[in-house]
């Protein structure tokens, strides 16, 4: 996943602190029974630099925390010193979420049963229906197991509230992340940082240990996308796709507002997120908007003369971007096309917009018909077939992709609605709006360089 705060500060104090457990100032404590397949094998050194505020005097600062990957290792100290002594800023080390003694606790009631399925699935020829059924059977088992072990994790979000990694099995419709995940440097440093009501200014993680295929001793990487690319944005209550220090490009997801709406209960949206992480960001920040319930890419500027440059770009149609919406039915007839649609507001009824050819506004979509498929209610269980489509909008105007849907043909629309479409179309329980920013191109506002940015659709 791409790292969610500038890496270089963190980096320096993660080599720093490498440095210290070389001269042999620090140790690597091993504290729980490590496994045959991990010996001999490396772990990543996190390091997350924060801004702690006076309360006082308004002033702050800076506070740095540790942490290594893993459960089974601390930071220990030799002789008589201290993070106080070897380092001139406040510092702590993080410890683990949950320690090992509760996790070998959680996999016990299991663990034999596990055991002896697996002997008797090795002793089964390959292809046997007996040998099909243990390994189910051994599949719950690990399955329940897991579960257990992810009961006992719980993080803290970017509010300071408390979000369980059960809850967040839950948003991701009940798939299992893989093992460790939780216990990796970065949600262990944020989780503390948020906790504590630090504001984190950058995050590194250095490998440490021997080289392997994938990972260099003494080189920095990105929180990885299986783990952390799991949980983070639940922690961080955004899905960064990129971010330097005059943009961030994010996933939004279904059911987030892009701007703040009216009343006190709509102030909770992705511009909000973001200058939550970001405290210098403008207030107004989003150089465009996504429907709630449409999910997928929304840029938002991080400095006023970014937020400037990127709005004339999209005012004057040098943004190209693509989405991906199902449509609720069979789209027959030819595979491409283009809808050119007038519409506004109806102010009776808002926000609904309506087809009028003398005062509406041209809404121009290019569209491309990509499969049939079957699509399955998570909840009712209800099957139905649906057509994929891929929407470029030519113009930027509301609702236009759901009304190019939604339209009947004499008016020249596709009339088929978008799957979840609680406007335009039939929203049955269980069911989202189907609609995806997927790409996005435009110009960086300060380099000029073309940035093509890519997120599929989870649906």
């Amino acid at each position: 996943m791409f790292p969610p705060f500038p890496q270089e500060s963190a980096r320096h104090y993660c080599q720093k602190l490498i440095s210290l457990i070389d001269e042999g100032k620090v140790e690597l404590k091993q504290i729980a029974r490590e496994s045959e397949e991990r010996k001999g094998q490396g772990l990543m050194i996190g390091s997350l630099v924060c801004w702690e505020k006076s309360a006082d005097d308004g002033t702050g600062r800076r506070v740095v925390l540790y942490a290594v990957s893993g459960n089974s290792k601390v930071l220990e100290f030799s002789s008589n010193e201290t993070f106080s002594n070897l380092f001139k800023e406040k510092t702590f080390f993080v410890p683990s979420i949950v320690s090992p003694d509760d996790i070998d606790s959680a996999l016990k009631k299991n663990d034999k049963k596990i055991h002896e399925l697996t002997d008797k699935i090795n002793e089964l020829p390959l292809v046997s229906e007996e040998r099909k059924e243990l390994i189910i059977e051994r599949t719950s088992l690990t399955d329940e197991s897991l579960r257990n072990v992810f009961s006992l994790y719980e993080f803290t979000h970017y509010t300071g509230q408390k979000i369980s990694l059960t809850q967040i099995i839950t948003n991701h419709s009940n798939k299992l992340p893989p093992t460790g995940t939780g216990d990796c440097c970065a949600p262990k440093l944020l989780s503390y940082a948020f906790a504590h009501g630090l504001e984190p200014v950058s995050m590194d993680e250095v490998y440490y240990g021997r080289d392997t295929k994938n990972k260099v001793n003494g080189l920095s990487y990105a929180p990885c996308d299986e783990r952390c690319g799991y949980i983070l944005p639940s922690i961080l209550g955004l899905e960064i796709l990129y971010r330097d220090n005059d943009i961030v490009v994010i996933n939004k997801q279904s059911g987030l507002l892009s701007v703040p709406g009216k009343g006190e209960g709509k102030q909770d949206c992705a511009e909000a997120r973001v200058r939550c992480l970001f405290p210098d960001a403008p207030r107004q920040c989003a150089v465009h908007r996504l429907d709630m319930e449409t999910s997928g890419i929304l840029v938002l500027a991080l400095n006023p003369e970014s937020h400037r440059a990127l709005n004339e770009q999209f005012a004057s149609g040098e943004v190209h971007k693509k989405y991906i919406a199902l449509l609720d039915g069979i789209l027959y007839g030819k595979g491409e096309g283009r809808t050119e649609l007038p519409f506004r507001l109806d102010p009776d009824n808002r926000p609904h917009q309506i087809y009028d050819s003398v005062n509406g506004k041209l809404g121009i979509t290019d569209w491309k018909k990509l499969r049939v498929e079957t699509l399955k209610n998570p909840v009712t269980g209800k099957v139905k077939k649906v057509t994929r489509i891929e929407f470029s909008p030519r113009t930027g105007r509301t609702h236009q992709l759901r009304l190019a849907s939604s339209c009947p043909v004499e008016l020249g629309g596709l009339a088929i609605p978008i799957v979840g479409d609680s406007l335009y179309g039939n929203f049955e329980e269980g069911e989202r709006l189907m609609l995806h920013a997927k790409e996005i191109t435009f110009h960086h506002p300060t380099s000029g360089e073309i940035l093509y940015i890519v997120c599929e659709p989870d649906f």
